[in-house]
């Protein structure tokens, strides 16, 4: 009889027992560690989760190490995929079941005995051992055990890196949306979608979705007798159990075996990068960038887009968009997967419209062009002031290097007679440094000097910086070619906040006009 038994037997208080959380590794007990055998071996009690067919394949890893003296304790789930009539659904069936699971332990933690709680893989990493761990850690003394996971089982088996350098790996269950496997699938380099079975096909659609479909390989069973692994792409959906996953390998450096994309036909997806660094790319545009075998821009956008191997940029000043619009579908004409890199959003003020005028000459006509969105200047500019396009506004550009002074002085008049509040671009620069001053002016005939006016200089950026001034005393001094101006209609508010700042909004309802009086 052991010690903790010996102690109950003469009636002597028992100090709490451990509760030990044992990882088992993918399911070939040879992958268990020394750690986890040696706590297994000398436990109390074991524990392991089962279905309702009580069969458990935790406790078929660690059979030969149960002994035969030992207190097993099956926790049985109520249910798997079966409808139910628990008042709480299946996550309440659940949460009553761990409640009772942990309870059960519980008792024979109190009664001094120490608890080994047996999870596949690794009891922290998508375990049920976890339930456990979140209602009696804090109660009584607990280790946990890590085993090898299934994703590294699975990299293991392929026998192919899952991240390299400065790659990200993320892992993602496959019980998402659709629409959410897809943006992340999108935007990261290598990944690990786990819980497959029912979910296959939905995965398999949303690799399909983000053109990551040949580089996905499929595991099944990892390490375990009856192990598959393939091309995922030749998987069929009736074939897959739940203990399978699908994985998208390192990019860089791909073994000389690995798939490559057949398609042979190059395409332009230009990107908007937003107003600075890479917290302003949106998962779709993450996804593209990774995927091109060429990035094209103005060097200065091209900075904000991280390095890849394998990957040629091509850099050019920011007066040649033409030439960088029909370069880049020179190279999608060879077979390139091309994108064209662009601040912001590409379709405003920006190079969407470069590259959509070559594409429509003759020669490029069938060379697939896509246009990918940005967060704009002026979008960027009006979260940090507030909500000033709150109401209907107009963006203009106040470069005139495309367009005669004479249109932009006409346009100005239009939108401030309509009391639109105004986005305006590119206000100023070293060789145009009187732009400003005029729309000021300009606006002043229809707007009083009290107009809040926000001016947002590299947003997003090291140098960033939103000052609110009214408009009677806008200088052209204080802006450049990085600074968006929002000017605001007769309606648009400041207030300052109980910490200090202000911020400007534009109330979403307008006033309604007086009614004539009656005669």
């Amino acid at each position: 009889m052991n010690d903790a038994h010996s102690r109950i037997a003469e009636g002597a208080p028992a100090a709490p027992g451990k509760l030990y959380g044992v990882g088992l590794g993918p399911g070939d007990p040879s992958l268990m560690t020394l750690r986890a055998v040696e706590v297994i071996a000398a436990a109390d009690v074991v524990a392991y989760h089962s279905a309702r067919h009580g069969r458990s394949i935790a406790r078929s890893i660690a059979a030969k190490h149960i002994r035969a003296d030992q207190i097993e304790e099956r926790l049985m789930y109520p249910l798997t995929v079966e409808t139910t009539d628990h008042p709480g659904g299946y996550r309440g069936a659940l949460d009553d079941f761990y409640e009772e699971a942990s309870e059960r332990l519980a008792a024979h933690l109190d009664a001094g005995r120490t608890v080994a709680v047996l999870a596949e893989g690794d009891p922290l990493f998508y375990g049920s051992y976890q339930h456990m761990h979140k209602r009696l850690a804090h109660r009584y003394p607990t280790e946990v055990i890590p085993g090898v996971t299934s994703v590294s089982a699975a990299a293991a088996r392929l026998g192919e890196p899952l991240v390299e350098a400065d790659e990200v790996l993320t892992i993602l269950p496959g019980t998402l949306p659709e629409e959410e496997l897809a943006a992340r699938l999108a935007a990261t380099d290598s990944a690990v979608v786990m819980k497959l079975g029912r979910t296959f096909t939905k995965v398999r659609s949303a690799l399909e979705r983000t053109d990551r479909l040949h580089e996905a390989r499929y595991v099944e069973r990892a390490t375990m007798p009856d192990e598959r692994t393939g091309l995922l792409a030749d998987i069929a959906a009736e074939s897959v159990p739940y203990f399978s996953v699908a994985v998208l390998p390192s990019r860089i450096g791909a073994m000389p075996n690995a798939p490559v994309r057949t398609a042979t036909t190059g395409e332009v997806t230009v990107v908007g990068t937003g107003p600075a660094g890479p917290l302003w790319l949106t998962p779709e545009t993450r996804g593209a960038l990774a995927a091109a075998d060429d990035l094209v821009g103005y060097t200065t956008y091209l900075n904000r887009v991280p390095e890849r191997p394998g990957q040629q940029r091509h850099g050019s000043d920011n007066r040649v968009e033409a030439e960088r619009a029909e370069f880049a579908l020179q190279l999608a004409a060879r077979g390139r997967r091309v994108a064209v890199v662009s601040g912001g959003d590409p379709g405003v003020f920006a190079m969407a419209t470069a590259v959509l005028e070559v594409a429509s000459q003759p020669e490029y006509t069938d060379v697939p062009v896509r246009v990918l969105p940005g967060v704009t200047a002026a979008n960027a500019a009006a979260a940090r002031a507030g909500a000033p396009l709150g109401h209907d506004y107009a963006t203009i550009s106040l470069s005139d290097r495309l367009k005669p002074w004479e249109v932009i002085a006409e346009r100005l008049r239009a939108a401030a007679a309509a009391d639109l509040v105004l986005a305006l671009y590119n206000p100023g620069s070293r060789s145009r440094t009187w732009q400003v001053g005029k729309a000021r002016d300009l606006l002043l005939e229809h707007r009083t000097p009290q107009t809040p006016v926000v001016l947002g200089r590299d947003i997003g950026g090291p140098e960033e910086s939103v000052r609110i001034v009214p408009l009677g005393e806008l200088d052209p001094a204080d802006v450049d070619m990085r600074t968006v101006l929002l000017v605001g209609s007769s309606q648009t508010q400041t207030v300052r906040r109980g910490n200090g700042t202000e911020i400007v909004w534009t109330p979403r309802r307008y006033p309604e006009a007086p009614e004539p009086a009656q005669s």
